[in-house]
């Protein structure tokens, strides 16, 4: 770190250790400060939309900020602004930037990582259950992805699967090591027990996405009979140890309208739940289940609802399809992020099971120079209606063509799949879906979206 970097880390601190003393009345006077010294205008836009959400104390913003105090210990409250806010934001984005100019390349603000293929479930319609425990990656290879990734100013990591907290001990121990990172998880959440919740209490840098699926009936049916039971056991524990944590929500053609009731938002909400990531489900590999997908009116559904709680829950949200105008279209292919699977293939996004690097074999950086990974960079966005982000659910023959000119393969060892035909199943869904997406699209004020660098990406 150089002394540049030291002295905001500094500034920071302080400016929090005085936002801690009094939230109430301290929050609105640092927002005030950002925007007075804002002299290139970098975040006063930002700034001036969270005051006008949290002016009112009755704002569901202005709960959800104030409950981060209220619901979440001091000591993990400080290490995520830290991590995060600190060094992700203020220093690994900059870094990030100049080397993404330099190398005329994507670098991700956030490596997804799989550290074992197994899980203790076997849920309908998930390619991670047929690999079984048979890929692995070493306490010795997530430590070196993590320090590559910091050297190139990523520090923030999430663990995916197969059940990532199979591996508890080495997730524990990768906290201890990289105190300076924030670790999030996707996991079905069966594994919080209290020894677990206590050392996440220890620990402070690491925070679960629960995958829950609607209520008892919707979960059970896709992830096995009692595990709706445990998931909410585990939520429990996290609430009482003052743990942040939220919910991952896979949204397919039998849970939708469930998944999208103001009940469900609102139980959520009672639990404890502080933000939301919304998935649709994608017709991965040769035993998915196309049936599961959802209708152009459910996804449009999604959208309305999500949007309307936005305005009324207190609980952050964000649907990685339906929110592509947020973000300038798609984040994959190291954009945003990326994906590091079991067996060390680089991959795009945890659902594009394509490679052509593999971490045993290159660097974070020469996978990032990629053919692959390039073929990404040159043609994002997919479509200049960003509520069509994806190259395969609503563009399918761009993956196609992505994976033939760099020659990439894929990295399903049970049953691999050509990208022509993972794309096909998805084409039906894109001819419903591009209609109604074309007429929101068309609605909106503002339609070039805003990217992770807060500029707009060039389309090929």
């Amino acid at each position: 770190m150089n002394v540049s970097d030291k002295m905001k880390d500094f500034a920071v601190k302080q400016l929090f250790g005085y936002l801690d003393k009094d939230p109430d009345n301290n929050i609105p006077k640092i927002l005030d400060w950002f925007e007075k010294y804002d002299k290139e205008n970098g975040v006063t836009e930002q700034v001036r939309g969270i005051k006008k959400a949290i002016s009112d104390p009755n704002n569901n913003w202005s709960k959800l900020v104030k409950s981060l105090w209220t619901d979440v210990n001091d000591g993990q409250r400080r290490a995520l602004v830290e991590s995060v806010g600190i060094k992700g934001t203020m220093i690994g984005t900059p870094l990030s930037t100049k080397l993404q100019d330099k190398y005329q390349c994507n670098i991700p603000w956030a490596i997804l990582m799989d550290p074992t293929s197994a899980c203790n479930l076997h849920c309908t319609g998930c390619w991670a259950a047929e690999y079984g425990n048979k890929l692995n990656l070493t306490f010795e290879q997530l430590d070196d992805i993590i320090r590559q990734g910091k050297e190139l100013g990523t520090y923030v990591y999430i663990y995916s699967g197969g059940e990532p907290l199979v591996r508890k001990a080495d997730i524990i121990r990768l906290c201890e090591k990289h105190s300076d990172c924030a670790f999030l998880a996707f996991t079905n959440g069966t594994l919080i027990d209290d020894a677990f919740a206590d050392e996440m209490v220890r620990v402070k840098n690491f925070v679960p996405a629960i995958s829950i699926e609607g209520f008892e009936e919707a979960t059970d049916y896709r992830r096995g009979h009692g595990t709706y039971r445990k998931v909410i056991e585990a939520m429990k524990r996290l609430k009482e140890r003052k743990l942040l944590f939220g919910i991952s929500c896979c949204y397919t053609s039998k849970n939708a309208e469930v998944i999208g009731s103001e009940e469900y938002f609102d139980f959520m909400v009672e639990m404890g739940v502080k933000f939301a990531w919304f998935f649709t489900y994608m017709p991965i590999g040769a035993d998915a289940v196309p049936e599961l997908m959802v209708s152009a009116e459910q996804r449009k559904f999604m959208y309305d609802q999500i949007r309307k709680f936005r305005k009324t829950k207190p609980i952050f949200t964000m649907d990685f399809w339906n929110d592509g105008d947020a973000v300038g279209g798609c984040i994959a292919g190291g954009r945003g992020y990326m994906h590091i699977n079991a067996n060390g293939d680089i991959e795009p996004c945890a659902f594009i099971h394509y490679s052509d690097s593999n971490i045993k074999e290159k660097t974070l950086l020469e996978a990032y120079r990629s053919p692959l990974f390039m073929a990404y960079r040159v043609r994002q966005p997919f479509n200049e209606n960003m509520l069509r982000p994806c190259p395969v659910l609503d563009n399918p023959g761009r993956l196609t063509e992505i994976v033939e000119v760099s020659g990439a393969h894929s990295t399903d060892i049970m049953k691999p799949e050509k990208a022509c035909d993972y794309c096909n199943k998805c084409v039906h869904a894109a001819e419903n879906w591009a209609p109604v997406a074309d007429q929101i699209w068309n609605s909106l004020p503002n339609k070039k979206g805003v990217t992770l660098t807060g500029k707009m990406s060039k389309k090929s």
